[in-house]
């Protein structure tokens, strides 16, 4: 199986045969907030996409036939129904008919988390055992309704784009989850579930950092082990049965859009950045974020003030 597809290549391949695919800026930075939402008249090949992870989340509404590969089965789709794929599961989409309609959005983890209130990974790992959701005619009017919304938010000039773009991902959500069989529901209410939401809230509490005098406490695996009353090994087998990533990934990918947040939108020097989230000596805060990022966070800032 080839490597995790990256949003750049999945906007190559959309891009074949497509010369008015528009590949966003935001999009080579994998640290940055991205969204984007298409129609799927004129993206649907006839031909097998690859069969790969993405590193980012994409749902999708399908009307029309094709069939969604998936690690040990393959599922037929014949008619309307909702597609929702996330950076853990492989997969490939075939399509078997030349009439297809519908739309669909793709948004990376950084989006989903960037400076608003945290997006939680439990409303996503509520559908990931079901990763094809048949509509009826109504489901179909309504979840149009949203992806249209998301499209024309697309062109608006409002300050406020992304916070409300996030907040129709929530509805796309929220939509699956209604649409399960209760038996589902009941399901996802497992240890592993319970663990690693309890885990995402204490990481999340931690942000965002206000002041100079906000200074995290809970930087490694073990810290929040200690915290949950839980051995690590526990925690961490929980937290990756569930995501597909470790907990120090989780711990310094949160870390890193934090740094990158105040970077940002702060004047603090680069020392009182680095103290607030754990790092006592500068040089340690730069290697974490070179390591993180493939920049330092002086030249960082330099960058994002240039654009601005």
């Amino acid at each position: 199986m080839k490597k995790n597809m990256s949003i750049l290549e999945f906007y190559d391949y959309l891009k074949i045969g497509r010369p008015d695919v528009i590949i966003p800026s935001s999009a080579s930075n994998v640290h940055e907030g991205h969204f984007n939402v298409f129609k799927r008249i004129g993206s649907c090949a006839l031909n097998s996409a690859p069969y790969n992870r993405k590193d980012f989340y994409k749902i999708t509404l399908v009307i029309g036939k094709g069939v969604l590969n998936y690690p040990k089965q393959k599922i037929i789709v014949d008619g309307s129904a909702l597609l929702i794929n996330n950076p853990i599961t492989p997969y490939s989409w075939e399509t078997t008919s030349s009439n297809q309609s519908g739309y669909f959005c793709l948004f990376n983890e950084s989006f989903i988390r960037e400076r608003t209130e945290p997006f939680k990974d439990s409303l996503l790992s509520k559908i990931h055992e079901n990763p094809v959701l048949l509509l009826n005619e109504t489901q179909v009017k309504d979840i149009t309704l949203i992806f249209e919304r998301m499209m024309g938010m697309m062109e608006d000039d409002y300050s406020f784009k992304n916070d409300l773009l996030q907040t129709y991902v929530k509805l796309l959500i929220h939509s699956a989850i209604k649409i399960l069989p209760k038996e589902a529901h009941d399901n996802v209410h497992n240890a592993s579930t319970r663990i690693s939401n309890l885990f995402f809230e204490l990481l999340e509490s931690q942000f965002p950092i206000n002041t100079t005098d906000d200074i995290i406490v809970l930087r490694t695996a073990n810290d929040f082990a200690e915290r949950l009353n839980i051995h690590v090994n526990h925690l961490n087998h929980a937290v990756k049965e569930l995501t597909g990533k470790t907990t120090s990934e989780h711990i310094s990918g949160r870390m890193a859009d934090e740094a990158i947040a105040l970077l940002r939108h702060t004047e603090w020097n680069i020392s009182e950045i680095g103290y607030c989230l754990g790092f006592e000596y500068p040089a340690n805060f730069n290697i974490f974020f070179k390591r993180q990022t493939m920049a330092s966070p002086r030249s960082f800032r330099q960058l994002q003030n240039q654009e601005m």
